[in-house]
């Protein structure tokens, strides 16, 4: 029997933020057994720990239909679980090791209590659009191209997961929004990202932001973590947020059109308007946890 938890990711409110699937222990999973186990729990990401040697775990991710190189929230969610279960006391940094790179893992906490788990991804990276998909886009969220922000960018962007991000004017656009996801599959797919991730200014440094990624089994992502990465690093590299010295900061609010409201906190480090570091911080709570028995294998 195969022990998990699921674990709501980016808040400290049962039911709100982005549900995540954890496996501490999958050192004897197939890859058959774990896409099987991430389509029965059913939360957009699962994150299954291989082996551990040292600070150092091996860890794999599925969405309900496929495996994904990294996924924040599921990252965030297993930082917790290890620290509820007393295999990580946060005097040390944890690493990660991905199919994006490795990526360390920080614990804050209070009087001895795990608190937030902040992650440094993998290093930002950018594409550039051409100006003739913005209506394409626009049209597959369901508004008029005259919705999207001007002053903002538009442009592919990954901090381990590729993302095209477009900015729409307001929260009450990105609230109305109503996707066609067959064509946002379609134009995800031809540019050679995951998701198309739409975000509108509530401040200097702060967002809301809704994510769609139908091409790897997501209609619509609650909240998250890799992509509010990779929005703040695209943000910065453009000169778009407040820097004092070599730091900025923002948050991204997420999943209120979903009803499971999240919170993602975002560090960036920079060396003039380059992103040298981009570090994902949130809140999370264990929903509840379960046993999973593998199907036999025929013959054995």
């Amino acid at each position: 029997m195969i022990a998990y938890s699921e674990v709501s990711a980016f808040t400290e409110t049962p039911g709100h933020g982005n549900r995540a699937g954890v496996v501490l222990r999958a050192g004897e999973l197939s890859r058959t057994d774990m896409q099987a186990l991430a389509a029965q729990i059913g939360a957009p990401e699962t994150v299954y720990v291989m082996r551990r040697e040292g600070q150092i775990l091996r860890v794999r991710y599925f969405t309900p239909t496929q495996e994904v190189d990294f996924c924040g929230h599921a990252t965030v969610a297993l930082g917790l679980t290890l620290a509820q279960a007393g295999e990580w006391d946060g005097t040390s940094v944890l690493y990660l090791d991905t199919l994006a790179g490795r990526v360390p893992l920080r614990l804050d906490s209070v009087v001895g209590v795990p608190q937030r788990v902040w992650m440094q991804q993998p290093a930002p990276s950018y594409r550039p659009l051409p100006r003739s998909i913005r209506t394409e886009l626009a049209e597959a969220l369901g508004i008029d191209a005259r919705m999207v922000h001007r002053g903002l960018p538009m442009a592919a962007a990954s901090t381990g997961l590729w993302s095209v991000f477009l900015p729409l004017l307001d929260s009450v656009i990105l609230d109305g929004l109503e996707p066609d996801l067959p064509r946002i599959q379609a134009l995800t797919e031809a540019l050679g990202v995951v998701s198309l991730y739409a975000y509108a200014p509530m401040g200097v440094n702060r967002f809301a932001a809704r994510d769609f990624a139908p091409a790897v089994g997501i209609p619509e992502d609650p909240v998250t973590g890799s992509a509010a990465g990779a929005l703040m690093a695209l943000l910065a590299s453009q000169g778009r947020l407040p820097v004092r010295g070599e730091r900025a900061c923002g948050v991204v609010y997420q999943g209120h059109a979903l009803g499971t409201p999240g919170e993602v906190e975002v560090e960036l480090e920079l060396q003039g308007e380059r992103v040298t570091a981009v570090h994902v911080g949130g809140q999370a709570t264990v929903e509840r946890e379960g046993t999973w028995a593998p199907r036999p294998v025929v013959g054995r």
